[in-house]
């Protein structure tokens, strides 16, 4: 398995420095890997003058799969927009066609207490969302900030999506309610917005494929409130770039933390962009106090969706587990009577329990 591992910025290194912690210990047990580092974001730009350098792009197509830290930083923000650390996020997904984002919302029973919400509300929590990764409002054109007839300064973005992009995902979506509950969620805003009728058109027609699958429709702003009013009530959520963006983020703090979220973005064959749901978190970068189990919990779905190695993604999946059951918790899900843990200590942690 040839790997590419992007560390990128913030917290990244330090979290992509336990996820590879991990796959080394398997490796250790038979596990072949082979990992090969580069630089994006800022990262990518201090070395080479771009967010995703030529090498780093040629090196993820080479590679079966790749694992991303994290980008961005406050010292980026005054570039060029076109050489923010976020830009080279944007390329790499585009550029590797990972068309399919997953992003697991699972609350451990250990963590019932860090979520804000009541334990009774979240105990038992296991959605998956699926998000479109590729298309959208973050990619569609024309966009860019111009001056209108007005004279006046003006901001442009498109929302956009073809037949061919709303089908392949949705496709994503009925067949993980396959292997679930048979449910789904299509999340949208069809009541105001064209782009997300058509979304709901083809979704709707595309049910009839999957029989099986108990389809329902909900507006992205009421999807919102349900996931804080009763969250249970979904097992997969299929939606748009946008509002999965947003919502995916909103589902992690059912967790207790979006340190806890792992994402898959998966292209049409399975080859995988795997990384934490998080961003760079600069404010507690170098303290060794991030939370690296997102970054872990990325490998175990790496081994599920890209290498069909279920066996090893349930082993690191398991000693997650074992870890929260003994009580380790880094900064974001500390509770008083638990175990106060750095970063690479969770990381030591996870590699003994394997």
């Amino acid at each position: 398995m040839k790997i590419a591992v992007l560390p990128g910025d913030g917290i990244g290194p330090e979290i992509v420095a336990q996820a590879v912690k991990v796959l080394k210990a398997l490796a250790s047990d038979g596990l072949k890997v082979e990992l090969e580092e580069a630089h994006i974001g800022g990262a990518g730009y201090d070395a080479a003058g771009d967010p995703l350098p030529d090498a780093t792009m040629k090196l993820a197509q080479d590679s079966d799969a790749v694992l991303l830290g994290a980008v961005g930083g406050w010292q980026y923000d005054t570039l060029p927009r076109p050489m923010r650390p976020e830009q080279g996020l944007l390329r790499i997904r585009k550029g590797m066609n990972v068309f399919a984002n997953l992003r697991p919302a699972l609350l451990y029973p250990e963590l019932a207490s860090a979520s804000t919400l009541k334990p009774e509300v979240v105990s038992g929590l296991d959605i998956m969302i699926v998000r479109e990764l590729t298309g959208d409002i973050y990619f569609g054109q024309p966009r860019g900030i111009q001056i209108n007839d007005k004279g006046e300064r003006e901001g442009v973005n498109t929302m956009r999506y073809c037949e061919s992009e709303i089908r392949r995902i949705a496709k994503v979506g009925y067949e993980i309610a396959m292997k679930r509950g048979k449910k789904m969620c299509s999340v949208d805003k069809a009541n105001v917005l064209e782009t997300t009728e058509l979304w709901r058109e083809i979704v709707t027609e595309m049910n009839k494929d999957y029989p099986e699958v108990e389809l329902s429709h909900m507006y992205v702003d009421n999807a919102a409130m349900q996931l804080v009013r009763a969250p249970k009530q979904f097992d997969v959520m299929i939606t748009g770039n946008i509002f999965g963006d947003i919502l995916s983020d909103e589902a992690s703090m059912l967790t207790g933390s979006i340190g806890m979220l792992p994402s898959a973005s998966l292209d049409a064959n399975n080859k995988g962009l795997y990384e934490p749901s998080h961003g760079s978190a600069p404010d507690i970068a170098g303290k060794d106090i991030a939370n690296p189990l997102a970054t872990i919990l990325s490998v175990a779905m790496m081994l599920r969706y890209t290498f069909n190695n279920e066996e090893g993604a349930t082993r690191i999946e398991n000693a997650v587990k074992k870890v929260l059951a003994q009580g380790y918790r880094t900064a974001d899900i500390y509770t008083e009577g638990t175990r106060k843990t750095s970063c690479s200590e969770m990381g030591d942690a996870v590699v003994k329990n394997l």
